[in-house]
């Protein structure tokens, strides 16, 4: 990792304080729990709050609870099930009842001093979240993929950059030490010249997906559940009734709220694809794709798919909903196949895993969560910055983007622009229902 000329995370609020009320806010953290022995300093722990506390939101929260230079001191979630059982988790950490409550997570940044926030709401909340969070001085650990389209994404990065603020994605697949090691021989030579990745994404081999392929039409209107915002929730997106199956877990496979499995799970898949190609500052050229969806389906995401991309050198990304999941890395001296999740690896001939001394060097991570902390504290670009998420999550919505107009797609990756096509470019970025802009 390259240093990056990042101020301070304590500079940069003292310095805006006087422009920037809400940071002028008087730090609070309860002293109860700043005197657990065993623990780092207070002036060395990095202060957090949670946005989103559903399943994934609870478990990023856990995980940073288990750093003791972390201090949790705030959850926030419209739904008040979620925020109640992501602070229990934070009272029972640090043996008190201190950590705050909250709804919105407006309220949240103008109260709170932080250092950080973990922002694991579903995706189409990415994008004003995590802006929100980095206009106000404050680092983010955003859930991949790290936006909904392709233009909140570039919105997240541009708002890190401007405000330089550390950004992880939470495509933690990259983190882990088998793919690192694949990433490393396909970009040492040691598999020959790279002419194909090849992205398997299979749809159909797990219970959601079954639940999803089963499911038909458009659900009844169900009373919503006390304290659950779901006009908050619904967010920029258009105003529908609430049915459970529209809303935790289940948003993902509606396209105005989650990509489908094409980011849900592209954001591990193609991001190791891109990160083994030395693509993580581009993209490719070209997007071909075709899918099938249900008509008149609440689940409006493709569930069967196929697709090729092409990068200026001419190398392609070609994928399908088959199995297993993963991704094939293949050269002229070989191949190699690596699983998601886990990364194990399957060479096309036992020798490669036994090669040393590889020429090109991508380190090794202490895993995704704390390389985010170790990179708030020492300015440094964490594994997945926002950079690399904006590219990934490029991919899989240009993908979605091509199948929803059934027309190939050129590309810029340089001004990062649809070329030629006024209809796929206006999807790049979807209407948002007001009063929320970027």
């Amino acid at each position: 990792m390259n240093p990056v000329q990042l101020p301070d995370r304590r500079e940069f609020l003292r310095d805006t304080a006087a422009s920037t009320a809400a940071i002028a806010v008087p730090f609070f953290v309860p002293a109860s729990s700043l005197g657990l022995s065993g623990r780092a300093a207070p002036s060395e722990r990095i202060v957090m709050a949670s946005i989103g506390g559903g399943g994934q939101g609870r478990h990023n929260t856990g995980t940073f609870l288990k750093f003791d230079d972390v201090q949790f001191i705030a959850v926030c979630d419209v739904d008040r099930r979620n925020s109640a059982q992501d602070k229990q988790q934070v009272d029972t950490r640090y043996g008190n009842t201190d950590c705050r409550e909250y709804h919105d997570f407006r309220a949240l940044l103008e109260k709170e001093k932080l250092d950080a926030v973990h922002v694991s709401t579903p995706d189409h909340w990415h994008g004003l979240t995590s802006v929100a969070a980095l206009n106000r001085g404050v680092d983010v650990y955003c859930e991949k993929p790290l936006a909904n389209s392709v233009g909140e994404a570039i919105a997240i990065r541009d708002a890190a950059t401007r405000n330089q603020r550390v950004v992880q994605t939470g495509s933690h697949e990259r983190s882990g030490d088998n793919a690192r090691f694949a990433c490393e021989l396909a970009r040492s030579g040691a598999l020959g010249k790279i002419s194909l990745v090849e992205i398997n994404m299979p749809c159909g081999d797990e219970w959601h997906h079954k639940e999803v392929l089963a499911y038909t039409g458009i659900p009844e209107p169900q009373p919503v559940p006390d304290g659950f915002d779901w006009n908050f929730w619904l967010g920029p997106t258009a105003v529908q009734p609430y049915n459970e199956r529209r809303a935790h877990f289940w948003w993902r496979f509606i396209l105005a709220t989650g990509g489908g499995e094409m980011s849900d799970r592209g954001a591990h898949i193609i991001d190791l694809a891109q990160l083994a190609l030395g693509m993580d500052d581009s993209g490719p050229v070209e997007f071909k794709a075709r899918g099938k969806r249900k008509a008149d389906c609440l689940y409006d995401a493709f569930m069967d798919y196929e697709f090729e991309c092409t990068y200026a050198n001419g190398v392609r990304l070609v994928g399908a909903n088959k199995e297993p999941r993963g991704l094939r890395i293949v050269g002229d001296s070989g191949s190699l196949f690596v699983h998601i999740h886990g990364a194990a690896l399957e060479p096309s001939t036992p020798d490669l895993l036994n090669l040393k001394d590889l020429p090109v060097q991508l380190g090794r991570s202490p895993g995704h969560h704390r390389n985010f902390i170790d990179s708030v504290k020492s300015r440094e670009q964490p594994l997945a910055h926002a950079g690399i998420g904006c590219r990934t999550a490029t991919l899989c919505h240009l993908l979605n983007i091509a199948m929803l107009t059934g027309r190939a797609l050129r590309w810029d990756p340089e001004k990062e622009r649809i070329l030629d096509d006024s209809d796929a470019s206006k999807l790049v970025l979807p209407a948002m229902r007001g009063p929320w802009e970027l």
